[in-house]
């Protein structure tokens, strides 16, 4: 994991120590409510300023701090360089990106060349401090799990920022951990639920039988028994790819829309979207959701509805059978939230023509989506938009210059 790394690559363009800086990459610094994505170890440390910290709790008075913009497209091309490194000690497909900050590496096959385990990992080390001048913390372990749990409870808080857990020391690694929510894939929902199970730790979850908790909680009981004993069988050479069951998109207005025809220019936006994620992936849907958050001002929530609808992934299509639902549903308060989603996904089979339009036509409304498409996936989303994107109350051409949802 390389530490605090949106901070930590923002230090090194600045020529400071990402260990010593006062250091903290905001969101929306303008707001009392901008939001911390990450801070250096001095400002956890010294004023507790960590991920998730509000621009209010911020200690301002402090003139060492430095408050930077996030640069989500900085981020994306130092974690690129970061895989070259990586690749040099292991092949492609023994490496698996988690996030951009965490990686999985299988060096299993590596030792002949580079060495044993230790010595590879401080050598990975070594190539980003000097290259790239970033700190990188370590787990090592017989699988993913073991590594993750090492690096996430351990290595961290070590001076060299290696740790490494084995199969036999699961009694003294992973029953030690008290707390259910410092292991990866149990969040608070799930936590609390162990704990009206009367599960409190990750001992107490070992020694749970596996009948037990595949009755209460289905796979993932089973799945989280399995990891309370250290035990993973996955490999990163064997790649999975679920197939999605639905295609969406959602955004929090940075206004309440008190004037439908701007609500819809959004919509329209979002619909055109997730119809070009349709036609890259080649499926069709037949089902469509529309969900409208209200403004916190208004004594109504909102409305959340779906439909039936002809397979397409034609944005023509979609779009007037989004805004149908729209106006249909619509009570007049202003909106502050869309989502919108495609379901019931199926593999596109062919072109469904209507008996009572122009054969023609949809045949060149079809190839000219395509068209765009590809244009849209070279040159950006921006280069071909409609004119209504221009109009008050669009948001497409200011999203499309943002990764992440932050400004590139």
């Amino acid at each position: 994991m390389l530490n605090r790394f949106f901070a930590s690559v923002e230090c090194v363009k600045r020529r400071l120590n990402p260990l010593e800086a006062y250091l903290v990459v905001m969101s929306n610094a303008e707001r009392a409510g901008g939001l911390v994505l990450a801070a250096t170890p001095k400002m956890k440390s010294v004023h507790h300023i960590k991920t998730g910290s509000r621009m209010y709790e911020l200690p301002t008075w402090d003139e060492r701090i430095i408050i930077a913009p996030p640069r989500m497209k900085l981020y994306l091309k130092v974690n690129a360089m970061i895989q070259a490194i990586f690749r040099r000690y292991a092949p492609a497909e023994f490496i698996h990106v988690y996030s951009i900050d965490e990686c999985f590496l299988d060096i299993t096959g590596s030792h002949l060349l580079f060495g044993s385990t230790d010595e590879i990992v401080r050598k990975i080390q070594r190539d980003i401090l000097e290259e790239l001048r970033l700190y990188v913390t370590v787990g090592i372990g017989d699988n993913p799990l073991l590594a993750k749990l090492a690096l996430d409870n351990v290595a961290k808080n070590r001076p060299d920022g290696i740790a490494e857990w084995r199969y036999e020391d699961v009694p003294e690694t992973i029953w030690k951990i008290k707390h259910l929510e410092d292991v990866c894939g149990i969040g608070h929902r799930t936590a609390a639920y162990l704990k009206r199970m009367g599960i409190f730790s990750m001992y107490q979850l070992s020694q749970t039988p596996l009948p037990v908790l595949k009755s209460a909680m289905g796979v993932i009981g089973e799945q989280l028994y399995y990891h309370a004993h250290g035990l993973d069988y996955s490999r990163l050479n064997e790649k999975y790819v679920p197939v999605n069951k639905s295609y969406g998109k959602s955004q929090i207005l940075e206004k309440d829309y008190h004037i439908p025809a701007e609500v819809e220019i959004v919509i329209r936006e979002m619909v055109e979207e997730v119809a070009m994620r349709l036609r890259q992936n080649h499926v069709d849907t037949s089902v469509i959701h529309l969900s409208i958050g209200y403004s916190k001002y208004s004594i109504k929530k909102g409305f959340s509805h779906q439909a039936k609808i002809p397979s397409t992934n034609s944005s023509h299509t979609l779009i007037p059978y989004f805004l149908e639902l729209f106006r249909r549903y619509d009570e007049r308060e202003p909106v502050r939230s869309i989502a919108i989603s495609c379901g019931k996904i199926t593999l596109k089979a062919g072109l469904q023509l209507n008996l009572f339009e122009d054969v023609n036509r949809t045949l060149n409304h079809e190839q000219l989506e395509v068209t765009v498409d590809k244009i849209r996936m070279r040159y950006g989303f921006k280069s071909l938009m409609h004119a209504s994107s221009l109009l008050t109350g669009a948001t497409g051409l200011k999203r499309s210059e943002m990764v992440g949802g932050h400004k590139g």
